[in-house]
């Protein structure tokens, strides 16, 4: 079907002027090319619109349909113009950031706030991913930054460290895994676990490394937030892989011990991430800069 928003503003005044010449006239249109639009309209839905008569035009009952969907189509258009011209001067902006569990719960939150206090023209939209995926909608262009560990991205994609982070092994003071000073993740296979919730970026990657170890543990819990994790491991509901900023913050509260883990992927780096930071809209570049500074700061 071949038409535009010309055609549907002019059905909408000649259905309610009852008139196609008075129709052409409120579009600002020859009555000849109103018209022919009007055809192309009726040949493109393959139904009459209006019936035509001496006095005028009537709306067909496939008219009237078309009349109450044309009307919200332009009524979301003049809304989504009317968002946009505020980005177009310059009021309003907003960068869209992709960022792993632990940099979503712990890493972002107070850098993000300063940026905002600081840029109040600037809205920051935060989606949460895996490490893996954050690559691929940044190699395909899908998104302009991520935050990410380092070992999920290629090459070809410009980065910048943020910070280190590691995940630990958690658990209660009188586990039999409090006072070791390392442990391999194989060596959980079996014990009661407190996950996080299905589908964030983190089990995920947990998931996917007990999977390859053909490690199952039994999932006493399974929550979003690291806090209520660790409350539930200092209670002796199970043990915990966390990461050690949050593990630590935790520990000074909590009685919970931290066990480094040996595991190569439990070693993460985390940057901030883009195709190409130079190419990015100005917005963007501000909240990159921004990051740059209080990663620089936190060293």
């Amino acid at each position: 079907m071949r038409y535009d928003l010309v055609d549907l503003r002019l059905f909408i005044a000649v259905a309610e002027v009852r008139s196609i010449t008075g129709g052409a006239d409120r579009a600002h249109l020859a009555l000849a090319s109103a018209s022919a639009r009007i055809k192309g309209l009726e040949d493109a839905f393959g139904v009459a619109l209006f019936k035509r008569g001496r006095r005028g035009v009537e709306l067909t009952a496939a008219g009237e349909s078309l009349l109450d969907h044309a009307r919200i189509i332009m009524a979301h258009v003049e809304t989504m113009q009317g968002d946009l011209s505020g980005f177009a001067s310059g009021q309003r902006a907003n960068v869209q950031l992709l960022a792993n569990t632990v940099g979503l719960a712990e890493h972002l939150p107070k850098a993000l706030a300063a940026f905002l206090r600081a840029h109040p023209e600037i809205n920051v939209d935060v989606e949460e991913r895996e490490s893996t995926e954050i690559a691929e909608a940044i190699a395909s262009g899908r998104a302009d930054l991520g935050f990410a560990a380092e070992h999920a991205l290629p090459e070809t994609i410009e980065r910048f460290a943020f910070s280190e982070d590691r995940l630990v092994l958690v658990a209660g003071r009188r586990s039999g895994f409090a006072g070791l000073r390392q442990i391999d993740f194989s060596e959980t296979a079996g014990q009661d676990f407190i996950g996080l919730t299905q589908g964030t970026a983190l089990n995920v990657h947990i998931g996917r490394h007990a999977a390859r170890l053909g490690i199952r543990h039994h999932v006493r819990a399974r929550l979003r937030d690291f806090d209520a994790i660790c409350q539930m491991v200092a209670a002796g509901i199970g043990i915990a892989v966390v990461p050690e900023a949050a593990a630590r913050r935790c520990a000074r509260t909590m009685p919970i011990s931290l066990i480094p883990l040996r595991d190569a992927w439990a070693d993460r780096r985390l940057v901030i991430c883009a195709r190409s930071f130079k190419a990015l809209p100005r917005p963007a570049k501000l909240l990159v800069e921004h990051l740059r500074d209080a990663a620089a700061g936190d060293r």
